[in-house]
């Protein structure tokens, strides 16, 4: 089946209520909009930096049809539907398909540990549910607990409609082994901003990003400089990437994110308990960083 995606999908957050009760509706299209505008090449809903696991599947189908009904027509949109459950992973990724998204990205199920062979009757069960519609692979074992390896993804790979994997493994070694094991035309998505410029050299086809919602400029400098072949300036961007995922603490707390993307310019809202708010001394100190290292 036939699925190309590139450039630098953001993880999109989920804007929240102040104290996370409610997912706050009003905000979900104008920042889908907003990050489109800003470059994001498609948006990666309801993932790990979208609190998707803390949504209830009703809050998610909702922020999924906002997405679409937003940038669709502008931009990719690849909802994450996984969940702890076959039969919700499922439902979810039905609608993804009937809204009129171009893909669903789905994270292992989480908690307990599952072998090989229970993996791959969870993902082969997904894409028999959805005949057509591209699947995409989410591989997070820090989160996720349990690990796709490498001879997993290429054996799913051979199912029509598994179109890629987003690897989150924080791991270069196993990007490098996945890289050459799956067929040249299955689309290996980066996850971890850390090391964005080294994975596209080795031949990901795009990045899914975190601190793109407050920074992408940051890694589009990765990006576009990369695509030219200007190596030495994409290299100096990606020093600051690298630096501001040490500024946001890369993946330990949605409201640094949603405090970063404030400070340059969008109202993100809240964060959906138990994530928890920043203090007003951690804002101040988040203040300093970002001055310091030129993002405000």
């Amino acid at each position: 089946m036939k699925f190309k995606t590139e450039g630098i999908i953001s993880a999109m957050v989920t804007p929240f209520t102040k104290g996370g009760e409610y997912v706050d509706f009003d905000r979900v299209g104008p920042l889908a909009a907003w990050l489109v505008k800003r470059g994001a090449s498609g948006l990666f809903p309801c993932g790990t930096t979208g609190e998707g696991l803390l949504m209830s599947p009703e809050e998610r189908k909702t922020v999924a049809e906002e997405v679409v009904r937003a940038v669709a027509k502008k931009a990719q949109v690849i909802i994450q539907t996984g969940a702890m459950d076959t039969a919700t992973t499922i439902e979810l990724t039905r609608h993804a398909r009937d809204i009129g998204a171009h893909a669903a990205g789905v994270v292992a199920p989480a908690f307990y540990g599952y072998d090989d062979a229970a993996l791959e009757l969870f993902y082969r069960s997904i894409a028999k549910a959805v005949p057509g519609f591209p699947v995409l692979l989410y591989n997070i074992p820090g989160c996720a607990k349990n690990y796709l390896k490498p001879d997993l993804i290429a054996r799913l790979a051979e199912v029509d409609n598994i179109v890629g994997v987003k690897d989150s493994t924080c791991d270069m070694i196993q990007l490098t082994q996945l890289l050459s094991a799956v067929p040249k035309d299955f689309n290996v998505i980066n996850g971890v901003d850390d090391y964005g410029y080294q994975a596209f050299l080795a031949g990901a086809k795009a990045a899914v990003s975190g601190t793109s919602n407050a920074v992408i400029d940051l890694y589009m400098g990765v990006y576009t400089n990369l695509k030219k072949g200007n190596l030495k300036q994409a290299w100096a961007w990606q020093v600051r990437q690298s630096e501001a995922c040490r500024i946001f603490e890369y993946g330990r707390m949605s409201a640094m994110i949603k405090e970063g993307m404030r400070l340059r310019g969008f109202d993100a809202g809240y964060a959906r308990p138990p994530q928890r708010e920043l203090t007003a001394a951690e804002k101040k100190a988040l203040a300093k960083r970002m001055e310091k290292a030129g993002l405000i």
